[in-house]
């Protein structure tokens, strides 16, 4: 009792007090939910805030920049083949970012969701030593918040290529 003391002085509580524990939030969850935060701070306060997406060039560059993540993890891992995989992929989405920025923003959007989706099966598709075990559930998460962001921005604007 002596040693959680100032805890239970602190809440309001002392000797009787129901010894009730500090709420604590599961691993899982905590990925989401910071993934969640992360996208609308950076797509919310940067993007629309700040007018960092008064460029077209904004998201898909944010694109690119979350696609080479998992080449980052295949180096750090120390695998060269995870690497040889990635790059591929990487190059896929690199390209579907450019065709957004050229094109269409739209396109990036569905390249920010279809990032998730390829971030839910990454480790049925790649073995890449190097991903940490909480990236896949933050990246999903931020990338499907940061597409809905990014395709509500567009519709607001009915047609327009500017979010």
């Amino acid at each position: 009792m002596i040693q959680h003391s100032n805890w239970l002085v602190a809440r309001g509580g002392g000797r009787g007090a129901s010894h009730q524990t500090p709420a604590t939030i599961d691993s899982k969850t905590m990925e989401y939910l910071i993934g969640v935060i992360l996208a609308l701070a950076i797509s919310f306060v940067f993007g629309t805030v700040v007018g960092f997406d008064r460029s077209r060039a904004f998201y898909p560059v944010v694109m690119i920049v979350i696609a080479t993540y998992y080449a980052l993890f295949a180096l750090i891992g120390g695998s060269l083949h995870a690497l040889t995989l990635e790059c591929g992929f990487i190059a896929g989405f690199v390209l579907v970012s450019v065709l957004g920025f050229k094109l269409n923003l739209w396109w990036v959007a569905g390249a920010l969701f279809a990032h998730g989706v390829f971030d839910f099966f990454h480790s049925h598709l790649i073995s890449n030593p190097g991903v940490p075990v909480w990236w896949p559930g933050w990246c999903l998460t931020y990338d499907v918040t940061a597409a809905g962001y990014l395709a509500w921005l567009l519709g607001r604007s009915k047609g327009s290529e500017r979010p």
